[in-house]
C-alpha cells in the first residue's frame, strides 16, 4: 500500500530519517481492560504460572539455570556513572534504571523471555498429547532420553534477524527437536555461526526479515513435523515476554520504588517486529494499570511501528512506503512491518515511539563500555535514549501536560531496557568500539 506521511515537521522529521518522538493520539488509560483484545490481563497470570510449571524442566537442560531454579531473569541496575555521562544529571529525569536482558542467561538478549518459553511449552503439550507426559509426571522426565529420541522427529522453525533465532535455536536443540532459523539478510554472522555449530540449520534469505518470515511459514505449512514459532502472530511469545513485569514490580520494590499516580514509570522498549516490546507493555499495564507509560524506540531508518500505527491504517504501513531504507546497524530492529497482532493490543495502549540514529546507537554503545563495562548490542542501547525524549523534547513535554505528570517527573522512575549483548563475541563488539570511537 501507499502512505503519505502528514505535511509536518513531524512528518519531515520522519522521512528525511531524523530522530523523533510520536505521541500516540489514541493512548488512553484503562485500555487494556478493553474487551475486544486478543489477550486479557488474566493470560498474564497463566503465563507466569507456565514459567514456573516449566523452571524444573528448564533448570534440568540449562546449568546456567540450576542457581535460579530454572527462571530466567535479569538485573535491574540503577544507573551511576552512566547517568552523568549520558547528561541525565538533572533530578528532572528522576530514577533511572537499566534492564540488563542483554544479559539473560541461555540465549543472551530478551528473546529468552519468548523462544525459550515458547518452544518448552510446545514440547510439554506435545509430549502431553502422545502419552509421554502424564498429568502426575516430573516435567524433568522431558529432558530424559526416551523425550529426547521422540522429539527428534520433530524440527523446530522460525524466521529471525538473529536473536529470536538464537533462542529459539538453543531450546529447540536443549530437548532434542532439529531446528531450523530462516535468517535474513541483516543477520549478523556471529549469529549464523552460533546456530550452526549448535546443529541448527540456518537458512539464509537475500532479503529482509519479513520475507525470511514468510519462507518460514510457507516451508511448515506443508510439513505437519515442522512446528513453526511465527513471530507475527504468536500469542505464545508475546506472553512469554509479558511475565517480565512480575520480576521488574518485585526489583523496583527491592529498590525502594513506589509506583503510583504520584510516582508514574516510564519503560523505553526496543521494537524490531512488537513482539518482545509489545509483550513488555502489556504485561507492565497488566501490572502497574495506569501509572506506567511506555514507549517503543525504533531506529530513524526502520520505525515500522511508528509509521503504522501514525497510519491509523488497518492494512500494514511499511518503512518502504514512506521512502525509508530499512537500513541500520540495529539488526534486531531492522523490519519494515510490524506485527498486526501487536499493533491491534498496542493501539491504545502505547504512549508513543521516538527514532534513533545509528551514530546515536553507537555512541551511547561507548559510553555504557567506558564507565560502567556494560557490552550491548547497538539495538540494546536505543533505550537509552528515551528519558530525554519525555523530559526534553516538545512532543515529550505536551504528553507529560497532557496527563498531568509534567509536575512529577523528579518523581518519575525510567526503565531503560537493555535487550541484548551479552553473546557478541569479542573481535565484533571491538568493531563496535571502534566504529562509534570514529563517528
Amino acid at each position: 500500500m501507499t502512505y503519505k506521511l502528514p505535511d509536518t515537521t513531524l512528518g519531515q522529521e520522519i522521512a528525511a530519517g531524523q530522530p523523533t518522538l510520536w505521541v500516540n493520539p489514541s493512548y488512553r488509560l484503562g485500555a487494556i481492560d478493553s474487551s475486544d483484545l486478543p489477550v486479557s490481563p488474566a493470560d498474564v497470570v497463566e503465563a507466569k504460572q507456565n514459567w514456573e510449571r516449566l523452571a524444573p524442566l528448564l533448570q534440568a537442560c540449562f546449568e546456567e539455570l540450576r542457581e535460579t531454579g530454572g527462571a530466567i531473569r535479569s538485573n535491574l541496575v540503577e544507573l551511576q556513572g552512566l547517568r552523568d555521562a549520558i547528561g541525565y544529571d538533572s533530578l528532572d529525569y528522576g530514577r533511572l534504571f537499566i534492564k540488563a536482558d542483554s544479559d539473560l542467561p541461555v540465549a543472551g538478549s530478551i528473546k529468552a523471555r519468548g523462544g525459550v518459553y515458547e518452544v518448552f511449552l510446545f514440547a510439554e503439550n506435545l509430549a502431553r498429547e502422545n502419552g509421554l507426559l502424564g498429568e502426575d509426571d516430573d516435567v524433568r522426565k522431558l529432558a530424559g532420553d526416551e523425550a529426547r529420541a521422540f522429539f527428534s522427529k520433530y524440527t523446530v522453525a522460525v524466521g529471525s534477524t538473529g536473536n529470536l533465532g538464537l533462542s529459539v535455536g538453543i531450546a529447540a536443540r536443549a530437548l532434542g527437536f532439529k531446528a531450523t532459523v530462516h535468517m535474513s539478510s541483516d543477520a549478523k554472522q556471529w549469529k549464523v555461526d552460533r546456530l550452526v555449530r549448535m546443529g541448527v540449520e540456518v537458512v539464509k534469505h537475500e532479503a529482509d526479515y519479513t520475507t525470511a518470515v514468510e519462507n518460514a511459514r510457507v516451508v511448515a505449512e506443508g510439513d505437519p513435523t515442522i512446528y513453526f514459532v511465527d513471530d507475527e502472530k504468536s500469542r505464545h511469545l508475546f506472553l512469554g515476554y509479558s511475565v517480565a513485569a512480575f520480576e521488574l514490580a518485585e526489583q523496583l520494590k527491592a529498590a525502594g520504588v513506589t509506583v503510583d499516580e504520584q510516582n508514574p514509570l516510564f519503560l523505553y522498549l526496543p521494537c524490531g517486529i512488537g513482539g518482545a516490546p509489545g509483550g513488555v507493555t502489556f504485561g507492565a499495564k497488566a501490572v502497574f494499570g495506569d501509572n506506567v507509560h511506555p514507549f517503543f524506540v525504533e531506529p530513524a531508518q526502520s520505525p515500522c511501528a511508528l509509521v503504522h500505527m501514525m497510519s491509523g491504517s488497518e492494512e500494514l504501513v511499511s518503512v518502504y512506503d514512506v521512502g525509508l531504507t530499512n537500513k541500520t546497524e540495529a539488526d534486531g530492529m531492522a523490519v519494515a512491518r510490524m506485527s498486526a497482532f501487536v499493533a491491534t493490543v498496542m493501539r491504545e495502549m502505547l504512549a508513543g515511539v521516538y527514532t534513533v540514529a545509528d551514530d546515536d546507537l553507537l555512541r551511547m554503545l561507548l559510553a555504557a563500555h567506558e564507565t560502567e563495562g556494560w557490552r550491548f548490542e547497538p539495538s540494546a542501547t536505543a533505550a537509552l535514549l528515551g528519558p530525554e525524549f519525555i523530559v526534553r523534547h516538545p512532543h515529550g513535554e505536551e504528553f507529560t501536560a497532557q496527563h498531568g505528570i509534567q509536575d512529577k517527573l523528579g518523581d518519575a522512575t525510567h526503565i531503560l531496557w537493555a535487550t541484548g549483548g551479552s553473546f557478541v563475541p569479542d573481535e565484533q563488539f571491538q568493531n563496535f568500539l571502534t566504529e562509534a570511537k570514529s563517528t
